[in-house]
């Protein structure tokens, strides 16, 4: 992925998000763009119109802290747009090198005690890379995610499932949110190792087999994938409504265990009784997934 490219269409994506009345600037007459122009950043962020330009055609090499925060805050970055636009220039310095993870074989098997740990986890629980790859879970995490491992050609996937799979239309009751997220994730993962060739390869094919994934790829959106509420309708035991924390693994740099949870007593913690006894008696996909690199 090209680091200019990058940056431009961030910036500039970030740029037509934001309204005037938002960034506090008083406007009269007819606008021709969406949302703030150059010269209104520029103004905002303290900054010569000319450099922001600059800065806005991907010329982020060299540029100090104290400008990418003075632009994070005239353009209103959350915490993971503002991550993402230091991990961009990081990348245009060349300093985002010493952040990769390290390469792990392709076979890759989630080491014992991880799995004992996922087991030990009496609720929904799973192990997923930044390229949305599902890697591991425990028995109730596999019954919650059995449609996603019905494509024997691939590694359970939730980018692939997301867009390439009708299942998912069902499985997601709001497929939209659903989609923005899984695009938002991947789009962040793509800031915090551009080079990941499997990750290019799986934009890739996303991009030529889904107009939904290239229209949302166009965004540029990130987030940061920690906590909230997810709805699922599941085909056995139908809806579900599952709060998660998700937390990175110290020992695998670019993995993050997700925990799902119901609320105490709520029909989602009755179906969750449910889904354990048909996991327990027509079995679940296999506990360890094959491919990592």
């Amino acid at each position: 992925m090209d680091n200019r490219v990058e940056v431009r269409e961030f910036l500039t994506t970030r740029r037509a998000n934001i309204t005037p009345e938002r960034a506090g600037v008083i406007t009269t007459g007819r606008r021709r763009v969406p949302g703030l122009r150059r010269s209104e950043v520029a103004t905002l962020a303290g900054m010569s119109v000319e450099y922001y330009a600059k800065l806005e055609r991907g010329q982020l090499a060299g540029v100090s802290a104290g400008v990418l925060e003075a632009i994070a805050r005239a353009l209103h970055l959350d915490e993971a747009e503002r991550t993402h636009l230091l991990r961009l220039a990081q990348e245009a310095n060349g300093s985002n090198a010493l952040l990769r993870p390290s390469r792990r074989p392709r076979q890759w098997v989630p080491r014992a005690s991880l799995q004992w740990s996922l087991d030990a986890v009496t609720t929904p629980a799973i192990v997923v890379n930044n390229r949305q790859d599902l890697l591991a879970a425990n028995h109730l995490g596999r019954a919650l995610y059995s449609d996603v491992h019905t494509d024997p050609a691939h590694p359970p996937n939730f980018g692939r499932f997301t867009f390439l799979d009708s299942a998912a239309r069902r499985f997601y009751p709001d497929w939209n949110l659903a989609a923005d997220m899984t695009v938002a994730n991947l789009r962040t993962a793509a800031g915090k190792n551009p080079h990941d060739k499997g990750l290019q390869d799986l934009v890739g094919e996303l991009s030529t087999r889904s107009d939904e994934f290239r229209r949302r790829w166009g965004a540029h959106n990130v987030r940061t994938h920690g906590t909230g509420t997810k709805t699922f309708h599941h085909h056995v035991v139908g809806d579900l409504v599952l709060a998660y924390e998700s937390m990175d693994l110290r020992a695998e740099t670019d993995l993050t265990m997700t925990i799902y949870a119901a609320e105490p007593a709520s029909p989602t913690a009755q179906a969750l009784v449910l889904l354990a006894s048909w996991a327990a008696t027509t079995g679940a996909p296999p506990a360890t997934i094959r491919y990592s690199a």
